[in-house]
């Protein structure tokens, strides 16, 4: 097999989720499983993470067959990390009902030689420790490196994860842990002072109402695919992230001012992603999905954000206070 294009770091999970749609138990999950499969439409990842003695076989092969690089995943004594959660109340927010670090306690990736010269890196949300400890034994640098983070970390490690900001190309953040790291209520706010750090590219995810790109030079908002049914909004993000770095990957594509059409067709890649995710528990609906519905609903995120531009000197319509006239009952 031919060396990953881009490698993906970060948890391999068993989650017991619960929605308004029902509940499951012990399901695929984990930053590293939904960035990684996301990813395998696109390009070749590979992944980096941890599992128990309990893994199952199925589990390993499934990543095989969507052309992941499971090389980097380690299988310490012990059980697999597991978490529960439930969104029975609000399919935007996770209770978090019970968490088993297990064996992901002490991880602590060493890279392989082939790993470590990855063109693409995806940091997905761990303890930054560990982050910087994987982007500092890549060599040489990726051409682009992206990690994401959550709440805790920024409360609890909030140092090493603005070492962290300061060294990658692009952050990927939700919009609450965008104000909170900054302290900004704003999102414009919150861009300008992340973007301050050094960062090429900033990805706000904002859940039911889509993405925004911040760049030195432009910005873009995408919005999410009109969904009539979420079921498991859990690897929602990670999916995201694993569409957008796969796309940027798959067409050798930087984060610099020429790369802006790249850039803003990798966000729509990664909604894409993300609503396929969301469409049933686990990776059930990720994993199953095809080429040509993923080109499909592409072109329907292209159809729902098109518009063509006023005619040069159109401009809008006049308003009628502006005309001098008065407005027909007919009109009114």
């Amino acid at each position: 097999m031919t060396d990953p294009s881009i490698l993906v770091v970060g948890s391999v999970a068993y989650d017991s989720v619960a929605s308004p749609e029902g509940e499951r138990t012990e399901q695929l999950g984990g930053t590293a499983v939904f960035s990684s499969i996301a990813s395998g439409y696109l390009t070749r990842p590979g992944l980096v993470g941890v599992v128990g003695t309990d893994f199952r076989d199925e589990d390993v092969a499934m990543l095989k067959n969507h052309g992941v690089d499971v090389s980097g995943l380690e299988v310490a004594d012990g059980n697999t990390f597991r978490w529960a959660g439930s969104y029975v109340d609000d399919l935007n927010m996770a209770v978090t009902l019970d968490t088993q670090l297990n064996v992901f306690e002490t991880f602590n990736p060493t890279l392989s030689s082939d790993h470590a010269g990855t063109p693409y890196l995806f940091l997905g949300n761990i303890n930054p420790d560990l982050q910087l400890s994987v982007l500092h034994q890549m060599s040489p640098r990726p051409r682009v490196v992206a990690c994401d983070t959550m709440n805790l970390w920024i409360d609890i490690k909030k140092e090493p994860l603005t070492q962290l900001i300061d060294l990658v190309d692009v952050l990927l953040i939700n919009e609450a842990e965008a104000e909170q790291f900054t302290g900004e209520a704003s999102m414009v706010n919150s861009a300008a002072s992340l973007l301050h750090h050094g960062l090429k590219l900033l990805v706000i995810k904002r859940g039911e109402y889509g993405a925004a790109v911040f760049h030195g030079s432009f910005s873009f908002a995408v919005p999410a695919y009109p969904m009539a049914r979420v079921v498991d909004p859990t690897g929602a993000g990670d999916s995201f992230a694993g569409g957008f770095m796969g796309y940027l990957a798959a067409v050798g594509s930087g984060v610099e001012d020429e790369d802006a059409e790249a850039i803003r067709r990798a966000t729509v890649v990664g909604s894409v992603m993300a609503s396929f995710a969301v469409e049933d528990f686990g990776v059930e609906r990720l994993r199953n999905v095809t080429h040509a519905e993923i080109n499909e609903r592409f072109t329907g995120f292209v159809n729902l954000t098109r518009f063509h531009p006023l005619d040069g000197g159109q401009g809008l319509p006049t308003p009628w206070a502006d005309t001098g006239h008065e407005m027909s009952d007919a009109k009114r």
